[in-house]
Order: structure tokens, then sequence, then C-alpha cells
């Protein structure tokens, strides 16, 4: 091939790894990483939690917490309002009740329409 030719195509990747080379399954993935990190005098990496509904549910309450100066920031470690981001995602919450209305579990949803309803109250006393 021309050089021309070869920068309009981009480029190439081939793999040449045997059967022996081919990565690990993700369960010996995790526990190599967490076997690696012990072994440099580090922690083992925290795990994800599961993502679910009511992971999801809870994260963004949790931002709502932050954004009202209820909680503080995680990477700042500072407590700061900014009401417009807490009223944003405090809508983004009622935008999936609304959404999800009759499709959730009723834990799920009481889990829901709790949070909101704190949260909302939250935010008008934080209004003033």
């Amino acid at each position: 091939m021309t050089e021309e030719k070869e920068k309009k195509q981009g480029f190439r990747v081939i793999d040449k790894r045997t059967a022996a080379e081919e990565p690990a399954q993700p369960d010996e993935t995790k526990k190599t990483r967490e076997t690696a990190a012990e072994k440099k005098g580090g922690q083992a990496p925290t795990p994800i939690p599961e993502l679910t509904f009511s992971a999801f549910v809870y994260s963004l309450s949790t931002s709502v917490l932050v954004h009202l100066g209820e909680i503080t920031e995680p990477v700042t470690d500072k407590m700061e309002k900014n009401l417009p981001l807490a009223k944003q995602t405090i809508d983004i919450l009622g935008i999936l009740q609304e959404k999800t209305k009759g499709n959730l579990t009723p834990d799920e949803e009481n889990l829901l329409n709790g949070f909101l309803y704190d949260l909302r109250m939250r935010y008008v006393k934080a209004m003033g």
C-alpha cells in the first residue's frame, strides 16, 4: 500500500495473541486487580454497587443533598449550595416518577415517592 492510501484508511490492528495470552474472564480479572493492589501495599478497589433503579434514585437524591449544601461534595470536601442544580435534579426525579408510573415495584415506588417528598421539602426550606 502506498503511504497516502494508508492515511485514508486509518490504522489496522492485528491480534497476534495465542490462546494462552487471551484476557482473563471478568471474575479472574477482578481477583487479579485486587491481588495486584494488595501487593502494592494499597487497598483493594472499592467495588461499584450493582446498578438498579433504587441505586439510581439514591444517587440522584444524594446529588440533591450536595447541591442543597446539606452534605459535603465528595471531590472538594466542601459544603456549597447550588439551588438551581438542586431544583433541576429534583425535577429529574419528578420526571422519572411520571414516566415510570405503573412500571415500578411497590418498594421502588415508595422509595421514589418518599425521596421526592423529602427533597422537595428540603428545597423549600433552603429557599427560605
